[in-house]
Parts: structure tokens; C-alpha cells; sequence
């Protein structure tokens, strides 16, 4: 079991941002004797995943919605299914759009290089 401080480094996040998760109720740490929070290795993976989807874009209310499938249990598999095929839709256009931005980013270089050089 970690505290909130070492999960929070763990994962590279602030401990307010582990508090906002858990107000928003994405996560539900358990509670020590003393009520401290406190996160075990499935709250971790749990966690890692989350910020997966918040580092790609996802939105606050999306993985909310997801969190709260979660909770609601396996009758929930197909909402759960869809608004991950939904955000992996939205990954790949992200990525396209990347794609030609690094393609015409490295045109210009070229076209500098062959300029300075020339």
C-alpha cells in the first residue's frame, strides 16, 4: 500500500491531482485507520491507465463516464467497448493529423537546407 506522496511520484502526477481524481471519482483510494488515503497495486494500474487516457486527449467527463462503467460492473462491457473504440478513433485522427504536419515540417526543412546550402 502507498500513500498518496509515493503514488503521486510513482506516477510521475501531483498528489492534487490524484485528490481531484478521487473528488471526481475516477478513483477511490482506501482509507488507513488514521483516514489517510491509500493506494494498492490494482489502484496503480488503474491509474496508469487513466493517464493514458488523459495524455491522449481524452476528456475529463469521457473518462468519468468510463470510470463510472467500471464501477457499474460487467454489464457495462458494451458502453465500455464503444467509448474506447470511439477514443481510439480519435487517437488515429490525431495521429493522421500529426502525420502530415511532420511530413510538411520536414519539406520545409528541405527546402532550408538546400537554400543554406546551395
Amino acid at each position: 500500500m502507498r500513500t498518496i506522496g509515493e503514488t503521486a511520484e510513482l506516477l510521475g502526477i501531483s498528489a492534487h491531482t490524484l485528490r481531484y481524481y478521487e473528488k471526481e471519482r475516477i478513483v477511490v483510494p482506501l482509507r488507513d485507520a488514521g483516514g489517510d488515503r491509500r493506494y494498492n497495486e490494482s489502484h496503480i494500474g488503474w491509474l496508469k491507465f487513466v493517464i493514458k487516457l488523459k495524455e491522449t486527449q481524452m476528456p475529463i467527463a469521457s473518462i468519468q463516464k468510463y470510470a463510472s462503467l467500471v464501477a457499474e460492473g460487467d454489464h457495462t462491457s458494451q458502453a465500455r467497448l464503444e467509448l474506447l473504440a470511439e477514443h481510439k478513433r480519435s487517437i488515429r485522427a490525431q495521429l493522421e493529423t500529426l502525420q502530415a504536419a511532420d511530413e510538411m515540417l520536414e519539406r520545409k526543412i528541405q527546402s532550408y537546407q538546400t537554400f543554406i546550402h546551395s
